[in-house]
């Protein structure tokens, strides 16, 4: 049987990442978009050659140095273009091998822009992970480093959260660890009931 592929996504603060652990709690594996970016940045990565003819003060040990290449995204017109266009193929890539090479019932693929890269029509049905604002906030501004500036950058490339719940299939607020839980061990139990 072909397994279900939810995808999973969410803006930044909103506890995305740990409601993909939710999942991997109940034995549903989980392809990573950021993980993947990680590996593909790193010291023997797909991307590294090609990321660094782009940035070449980014290379560093054989890998890339995600925040020299941040800093070079932030004051480059047309450099996040750029960079997508290196990157992208290149992430959609590794997850067809995730999804080719993974056995089980539902797959959970937990893709930040989902929505803004339109790969929602890849998946079986959406997950919109969110919370209310003031609560998004205060969680990403806890972060090390993270600036009141980096964060309304960082919205500022997000699709709006009213936009994403409209989009969605399913949606759960993270309000507390436990209610979160609840949900994915009832949304898996659906899941499975309507595709056995």
């Amino acid at each position: 049987m072909t397994p279900f592929r939810l995808g999973l996504t969410g803006s930044i603060g909103m506890g995305k990442s740990t409601t993909a652990a939710f999942f991997r709690d109940e034995g549903i594996a989980v392809w990573d978009a950021d993980a993947a970016v990680h590996r593909l940045y790193g010291p023997g990565g797909a991307a590294v050659a090609a990321v660094a003819s782009l940035c070449p003060a980014a290379l560093r040990t054989g890998a890339i140095d995600r925040g020299v290449l941040r800093d070079w995204v932030a004051r480059t017109p047309d450099a996040l273009g750029q960079l997508e266009s290196v990157v992208h193929p290149l992430v959609a890539a590794d997850r067809a091998r995730f999804a080719a090479e993974t056995q089980g019932d539902i797959l959970v693929f937990d893709i930040p822009l989902l929505f803004e890269k339109a790969s929602q029509s890849e998946m079986d049905a959406t997950l919109l992970v969110t919370a209310p604002p003031d609560l998004q906030r205060a969680r990403v501004l806890s972060r090390d480093g993270m600036t009141p500036q980096q964060f309304a950058l960082i919205l500022s490339r997000q699709m709006p959260d009213t936009e994403k719940r409209a989009r969605a299939t399913h949606i759960v607020e993270t309000l507390s660890l436990a209610q979160t839980r609840i949900y994915v061990q009832a949304l898996i139990s659906h899941i499975r009931a309507r595709h056995a």
